[in-house]
């Protein structure tokens, strides 16, 4: 049996949210994540850039998000992340200013300037908060005005919607339910509740049985994976030459061979080689 592929890659996700024949899908998502007043729900949207290019797919430092906006110009970036890349708040108001910035052509003015929101789904725990669904705005800190509503950043974080009660009329939940895919048997169970979840988990499944998508989905998943494992390294690095700054500066301060080890993690054979370099 072919396994399932895993919606929140971003290659499938893109192919599910982020092409015309599937637009349904996505205004059920973002009607879910945004809470539109009632009578305000989005019924049209447009997709910017719904193509996906073989080279994409093998570049890990390309992003494969689902951007869009809607009749009136409002911006939408939607990006999934399965592992934590750090820097995580910088990374999302980086993307949200390019997009807000870009809207404007020399010499247009600021008015024309259209509200940009940003979604990141994330298969990992990030926020100080027991909330699943974490919404950020400009906010005055006395009052609690906001300033103006053109920046909206949202959070999703999967793991945290498995504390929640399941058997819910919450779209959302039941979107960050499908995302988690746990098993065949909570998707069935999701695609008989909800007939657009119904469809989403036709297409996942489809996907997940075509050849040409299979072979990209592993494509991606391998760049990814090499991703992560120059970050980790990065990481691995940056604290290693922490440990050895330590380590020269207790050498300088006499500090004894073992006790620079414990507080270290060095070896006492590399600080004892950083011993002989420091005199």
């Amino acid at each position: 049996m072919t396994k399932r592929m895993n919606p929140i890659v971003d290659f499938v996700f893109k192919r599910i949210f982020g092409t015309e024949e599937n637009k349904d899908l996505l205004l059920s998502f973002l009607n879910a994540t945004l809470k539109p007043e009632e009578g305000k729900e989005l019924k049209e949207i447009i997709l910017v850039d719904p193509h996906i290019n073989a080279d994409q797919v093998g570049d890990k430092a390309s992003i494969l998000d689902v951007r869009a906006k809607t009749k009136t110009g409002e911006q939408i970036n939607i990006e999934v992340q399965l592992h934590n890349k750090y820097d995580m708040e910088k990374r999302s108001l980086y993307y949200w200013a390019k997009m807000y910035e870009g809207q404007l052509a020399e010499g247009e003015p600021y008015r024309n300037l259209k509200k940009t929101v940003t979604i990141r789904i994330i298969d990992f725990e990030y926020l100080p908060t027991e909330n699943y669904h974490s919404v950020f705005r400009l906010r005055e800190d006395e009052k609690g005005f906001v300033l103006t509503d053109d920046l909206e950043i949202h959070f999703l974080e999967l793991p945290k919607v498995s504390g929640v009660h399941q058997e819910t009329s919450d779209m959302l939940v039941k979107w960050m339910l499908f995302f988690k895919a746990e098993s065949k048997k909570k998707l069935e169970e999701l695609a008989m509740s909800e007939p657009t979840i119904r469809k989403a988990v036709n297409v996942l499944e489809f996907l997940s049985q075509d050849a040409e998508a299979r072979r990209l989905y592993e494509l991606r998943e391998k760049a990814l994976k090499d991703e992560l494992n120059m970050i980790k390294g990065a990481k691995a690095e940056g604290e290693r030459q922490k440990a050895i700054k330590m380590a020269l500066n207790m050498l300088a301060d006499g500090e004894p061979i073992g006790k620079i080890a414990r507080y270290t993690e060095l070896s006492p054979d590399e600080i004892q080689k950083l011993k002989q370099q420091l005199h």
